[in-house]
């Protein structure tokens, strides 16, 4: 029978990454043209902080996202290794582990022991990480894919905010950057929300929320260094 019903879990690994890249291309790109404008920066001035941020941030949330889900994926695999050499060692021990957690679950022992024999007798070792380990094809770790969509929606992100240095007049930046920004962070939230299948409201609300808070941040201190400096 054909799986009709339709599920989103599979998207979580690339949704996250590119959803924190997005978010933090705008928030901290237009934090930091909005920080550099307050302080009376000129025009040349606050486009080259923005892109010195666009391909810094980049960089670093690729590095950042590759290193994190290198670290996952080689605890993954320590796991595996491990798990594959107790099946070799003491396949009994480890059959009677997989009846246990089926027990747990609802099922009585005799249909968990069934159940964990047929598993074991497919794959053994996929039975156990999934069920013991809790390490799936579709929540394993990928590195290479988490850098680059972190990486390419940071850049997209904050690409955002810089273009708008270059139409928008020197006097309008702060307002027009911050909220236009704020804009695009709530349009982020509600297609993040769509996309995961979660309740829009809350996801916008939260994003426009520490968006606003760190470009307030932000341009109160270019004002403070621009007055005093």
């Amino acid at each position: 029978m054909k799986h009709s019903e339709q599920y989103r879990t599979h998207r979580v690994g690339w949704l996250r990454a590119a959803v924190l890249g997005a978010n933090d291309g705008i928030v901290s790109t237009a934090s930091l043209i909005v920080g550099v404008a307050a302080a009376d920066s000129s025009r040349s001035g606050i486009l080259v902080a923005g892109v010195a941020g666009l391909v810094a941030g980049a960089m670093s949330m690729a590095a950042g996202e590759y290193v994190s889900v290198s670290s996952q994926a080689d605890t993954e695999r320590a796991d595996l290794e491990r798990e594959r050499k107790e099946l070799a060692a003491d396949p009994a021990h480890e059959h009677a582990e997989l009846a246990a957690i089926y027990v747990a679950r609802g099922l009585d022992a005799g249909l968990a022991s069934q159940v964990a024999t047929q598993l074991t007798a497919k794959d053994a070792l996929g039975a156990h990480a999934r069920d013991e380990l809790g390490i799936s094809d579709t929540l394993s770790a990928r590195p290479v894919q988490a850098a680059f969509a972190s990486a390419g929606t940071f850049a997209v992100g904050a690409a955002l905010p810089l273009l708008l240095v270059l139409v928008v007049p020197g006097n309008a930046l702060v307002w027009t950057v911050s909220g236009s920004s704020l804009f695009f962070l709530a349009l982020l939230g509600a297609l993040a929300a769509r996309a995961g299948g979660s309740p829009v409201g809350t996801s916008v609300a939260r994003v426009t929320f520490w968006g606003a808070l760190a470009m307030a941040l932000t341009a109160g201190v270019g004002a403070l260094f621009g007055a005093t400096v």
